[in-house]
């Protein structure tokens, strides 16, 4: 594939990763993209690099416009080796290159490489002229590494986004008005949901120091360029940042002879009376990253499992432990489980969901097999709490 100009003289350079499926421990169906950007100017400046194992992919391309011998800047805005990968070779072919990067990116940059390249250290508010253009850097420290930074072109309004506003999406398309909406808005949920939602609140500091800039473009690290709907993504993560939920449920679970799974579908019914939207998702047949995504919206969360071991089953165990170090707030939240004797699961989940900080609505616990008729009166009665909690 081509390399794809998105304003004169600024390409994409970067790779595309169809087959992969695991990122980060969340899974990836539509594969990737790793997203790295060639400006021709008086000085030629690369922006980021790709995952070391497409280094031919993105030099191809790069090759294409320019002899890379002649980039003089490389810019890397965020240390992760699915951004950094290629920088050993590329400093090998363009050993006049300066790599300019934020205080925390040069350390970490030697830590991963142990090289002594030819650094320039930028802070927020840093400018590097590269001709009749300007490079000007903000720095996004913990969205989501302490280095993370994102470039900015005043003259061409247009925003280097590093990981913010990126989806994981493998597609010969580059831009979102090429793509189908609502699927680029779902990795976007996604996206934020696994990797960028405990730092919600240093989210909503690097939007504030966006705010005053002109933009037409936005280039992300991951997935498709936005140039269309730039207004639909950035509310978007002034709504995720705010931690805003709407009126909806998850109802999260495993079970061993379905007697919590049937507690999860009464659960469903019950909000549904409601007039409240809930899903149910088993965890053994969907993932935790999938999960997250629609709870990053749900004001409700309920999660579920029959006692074992005198703990949870070791898919609840494995999920709660995920979505505590995700740390999602303002939830109102209910615990719910079948046991046969002890019963300790319902109490650990709650105690879990509290420690979230959710607002928690009395337990479900049902000892063997649930009497429908009783469980549809007490699901009926905990969903009238929660709402109200």
């Amino acid at each position: 594939m081509k390399p794809t100009e998105i304003k004169k003289g600024i390409y994409w350079v970067g790779a595309i990763d169809a087959e992969l499926r695991n990122f980060h421990g969340y899974l990836t169906q539509r594969g990737s993209t790793y997203n790295a950007y060639l400006i021709v100017d008086e000085k030629i400046t690369l922006i980021d690099t790709v995952k070391r194992s497409c280094f031919d992919e993105m030099i191809t391309r790069i090759k294409e416009i320019v002899d890379p011998a002649k980039i003089d800047y490389i810019v890397s805005n965020h240390v992760e080796m699915d951004h950094s990968g290629c920088l050993p070779k590329m400093c090998q072919l363009a050993p006049g290159a300066i790599v300019i990067t934020s205080p925390n990116g040069e350390k970490g940059l030697r830590q991963h490489y142990n090289q002594n390249w030819n650094f320039k250290v930028v802070n927020s508010g840093d400018t590097v002229n590269i001709g009749q253009r300007n490079l000007s850097f903000v720095l996004t420290p913990m969205v989501h590494w302490p280095d993370s930074m994102v470039t900015y072109i005043p003259e061409e309004k247009l925003l280097l986004s590093n990981d913010a506003f990126g989806q994981h999406i493998a597609s010969k398309e580059r831009f979102d008005d090429q793509y189908d909406l609502e699927i680029i808005k779902s990795e976007a949920a996604k996206y934020y949901a696994n990797i960028v939602l405990l730092f919600g609140a240093q989210v909503k500091k690097a939007l504030d120091a966006l705010s005053s800039l002109e933009i037409d473009i936005i280039a992300p690290s991951h997935g498709l360029i936005w140039r269309k709907h730039i207004n639909n993504i950035i509310g978007l993560y002034k709504k995720w940042s705010n931690n805003e939920t709407e009126e909806k449920a998850v109802i999260i679970y495993d079970t061993m002879w379905h007697s919590t799974e049937k507690i999860a579908n009464f659960i469903k019914n019950a909000f549904q009376s409601k007039s409240i939207d809930a899903k149910v998702f088993s965890l053994q047949s969907t993932h935790i990253s999938d999960i997250m995504a629609h709870l990053l919206s749900a004001k409700y969360i309920c999660v579920g499992s029959p006692t074992l071991n005198n703990g949870l089953l070791p898919t609840v165990a494995a999920f709660t432990t995920y979505m505590q170090g995700l740390t999602p707030k303002n939830r109102n939240a209910l615990s719910f489980g079948s046991y046969g004797w002890g019963g300790q699961s319902i109490k650990q989940i709650d105690q879990i969901l509290s420690n979230c900080g959710f607002k928690t609505a009395e337990a479900i616990k049902i000892q063997y097999v649930p009497d429908e008729n009783k469980l549809k009166e007490v699901c009926d009665d905990r969903i009238k709490n929660i709402i109200s909690l």
